[in-house]
């Protein structure tokens, strides 16, 4: 590879034992890709949670910080797996929390942010077109590189603040304009309102095409989507074709054009979605004669938009007694939906909204799941329909106004 004189420099040891073994890793990194250089990041957002590290991730983060190791550039935490004021209430174990409490000491004594959001392209960074980042949950990757037209692949927790602490990651993959172009067509025959549509796009699209390197080009949208709709759209791409980028024509800065999106190429394969495409989505989810007792907002957290919304549709009513809705959403949307009365209709109601987490990596959920006695989860999030399945829950998709009806009824309407 080559290295400028400064990453000579770092890996000399000039800049000190952390950084000359985060660069180490990033060389290894970029040797195993066939990176040809690293180029710096001016962003991170890793994963740091001990549900998803483990002790030895723990041990990791407790030797970097022994070292002396500081971020060189702004680094942010992804959702981690408990809200401290919900373990009791949770039955989740109080030394795994005491052991995330020490984590999040190590990542604060390296100058890592702890946000603890895996909405951050929503409330904390919003990069700029080709700007190099280094962010490592699925949908905020998805999100830079589509929306924003930055450049991101997908960091492992340790490459991540590896990247920090270096300010360096391999280029490779969609940090090169040969990856990031088009290479198939999805025309949009069917208007799409609710998050949960876009969601059933993105399961539609991507389940069919689970390729990283995959890159639909969405054309014909009728409306232009907000942003937590393309969240929404990102998220599912993601977790259902492990994609991390996708164009849509009149949209996202690098498809202003569908032959720009294409990079002036022609489409290998065209595909369309219709209104019954989408609703076989939906048909395609049963409760199997089990209680729709749990309905859960979340993957990706909430925004304050959400929040507004859900507290609108919750206002005045109450949960039925045996069911169990919950919210995830970050510290700033929850503060700022407290101040703002959001919150107040949402627990008045009966629902727990939950700061700094997302559903599906909670620390001992299934567990919790037996404990409560829940099978089905209904949401309006595809992501979380797709990947709760691991803690054997049995998913239902709806749209957002049904996920509320279920909540207060116990019943589909």
């Amino acid at each position: 590879m080559r290295l400028t004189s400064e990453e000579k420099k770092m890996l000399r040891g000039g800049n000190g034992v952390a950084a000359k073994e985060a660069l180490e890793l990033q060389i290894e990194v970029g040797k195993f890709f066939g990176a040809k250089r690293l180029v710096p990041v001016s962003n991170v957002h890793m994963m740091g949670d001990i549900e998803v590290m483990g002790d030895s991730g723990k041990a990791f983060l407790e030797r970097m910080a022994a070292s002396g190791a500081s971020c060189s550039v702004p680094t942010t935490t992804n959702a981690r797996c408990i809200d401290f004021e919900y373990v009791a209430r949770l039955g989740q174990h109080p030394d795994e929390a005491a052991k995330e409490k020490q984590l999040i000491a190590y990542l604060r004594k390296m100058d890592v942010i702890t946000a603890d959001t895996c909405i951050n392209y929503q409330t904390l960074y919003q990069p700029h077109k080709d700007e190099h980042v280094a962010w490592g949950d699925t949908g905020t990757v998805i999100y830079a590189n589509s929306v924003f037209g930055a450049r991101s692949n997908f960091e492992a927790g340790p490459a991540a603040l590896a990247a920090g602490i270096s300010g360096r990651v391999a280029e490779y993959g969609f940090h090169l304009d040969q990856h990031r172009r088009g290479t198939f067509q999805v025309d949009v025959n069917v208007a799409l309102e609710d998050y949960a549509d876009w969601g059933a796009l993105g399961k539609l699209v991507g389940e069919s095409h689970q390729d990283y390197f995959a890159v639909p080009v969405f054309n014909g949208v009728k409306r232009r989507p907000s942003a937590d709709q393309l969240k929404h759209l990102g998220a599912s791409l993601a977790s259902y074709g492990s994609m991390g980028m996708f164009h849509m024509v009149g949209v996202t800065p690098d498809a202003p054009t569908l032959r720009a999106a294409f990079g002036g190429a022609k489409p290998a394969e065209k595909i369309a979605v219709t209104r019954r495409d989408i609703e076989r989505v939906y048909a395609s989810y049963g409760a199997k004669n089990n209680p729709l007792n749990l309905v859960v907002f979340s993957g990706p957290q909430q925004s304050l938009f959400e929040m507004k919304n859900l507290a609108a549709l919750l206002d005045g009513q109450k949960i039925r007694s045996g069911s169990h809705l919950f919210v995830t959403t970050s510290n700033g949307v929850k503060s700022a939906a407290r101040a703002l009365g959001y919150l107040e209709k949402i627990e008045s109601a009966g629902g727990i909204v939950l700061e700094g987490v997302c559903f599906y990596i909670l620390q001992n959920i299934a567990q919790i799941r037996v404990r409560n006695g829940w099978s089905n989860l209904v949401t309006n999030s595809a992501k979380l329909a797709n990947i709760i399945g691991a803690h054997k829950f049995n998913t239902l998709l709806r749209r957002t106004e049904e996920c509320i009806h279920i909540a207060l009824t116990g019943e589909e309407s």
